[in-house]
């Protein structure tokens, strides 16, 4: 059953586009972020930004539903998937890839969301939102076997941790769904993202301890400010929101979104090399995009 919502269908993906936007920003800043700050102190501060910031909002704010006690371990379980094995890998092996490549391993979350959603969720969709999710990441794998990205074996132990990052990421989505639509995005969003840190918590602070901090520069805190409130507050509440409103499946195809421009800002800032291709590959992306919406 899907939920009632007084939004119109354009309201909510734009509201996906600016997700999609903020998320795509975390591969370029956080690439920059990692140069100074070893991925396990970066994670630390990260979420412990977002988990005060989210904790902060969700208490002054009134909720019609309690939580149920049994759905409280399914929270729990979604913190393990989002801190330790989603965000915990992909900083530490975006630490060990180029930028373009976190969000090139990124684009492949719709196949992992479109299987997770068959089974889970019982979500039929249409030929064409096959069809569409096809075509955007036929233009991601033109861009990756073009010679645009490096396939070099340096990469390849960054490369599988952001992999398996990817399909936590995909679970952490389908197995949300069901208590975003009963509590909100914002709850569930701010707990398990909470209980996961708490976990991570003491290894946190154990690699925080010895960090060089004299070696770090203030752009680099900034870099770990945005990851938390731009990424792990905004995005994070966003894509829950969003999901509360629309099929897994549907909103997954807009993940082809953010190789593109990810790579844009990379290129702008970290001076990471863009193509022709690249460029051909985004508008391919778009397009499957196109038509899985029409």
């Amino acid at each position: 059953m899907k939920p009632q919502t007084g939004y119109t269908s354009s309201y909510i993906i734009s509201v996906l586009i600016i997700q999609q936007i903020l998320g795509a920003l975390s591969f370029p800043i956080s690439k920059y972020g990692l140069e100074f700050i070893e991925p396990f102190t970066f994670a630390f501060y990260r979420f412990l930004l977002a988990s005060i910031a989210l904790l902060v909002v969700v208490l002054f704010r009134k909720h019609d539903v309690k939580i149920v006690k049994s759905d409280y371990l399914k929270v729990i379980g979604l913190g393990v998937l989002i801190i330790p094995f989603n965000q915990v890998l992909f900083l530490v092996g975006q630490s060990y890839t180029a930028a373009s490549h976190g969000s090139l391993l990124f684009a492949t979350t719709p196949i992992w969301i479109f299987i997770a959603a068959f089974i889970h969720l019982k979500e039929r969709p249409s030929m064409r939102r096959v069809l569409g999710i096809c075509i955007a990441l036929g233009g991601v794998a033109a861009v990756m076997t073009s010679g645009a990205i490096s396939l070099g074996t340096e990469y390849l132990f960054g490369d599988m941790l952001i992999l398996f990052a990817v399909i936590a990421w995909s679970y952490y989505t389908i197995l949300g769904k069901k208590l975003v639509e009963k509590y909100g995005a914002l709850r569930v969003t701010a707990y398990s993202l909470s209980s996961g840190y708490l976990l991570y918590m003491p290894f946190g602070i154990y690699k925080s301890i010895h960090l060089d901090y004299s070696v770090v520069p203030l752009d680099a805190w900034w870099s770990v400010v945005y990851m938390a409130i731009g990424t792990s507050v905004f995005a994070y509440v966003l894509w829950y929101w969003v999901l509360k409103y629309m099929e897994a499946s549907r909103i997954a195809v807009y993940h082809n979104m953010q190789p593109f421009i990810a790579a844009g800002v990379a290129y702008l800032w970290l001076g990471e090399p863009i193509s022709a291709v690249l460029i051909f590959g985004g508008l391919v992306a778009i397009t499957g995009i196109v038509i899985a919406e029409v």
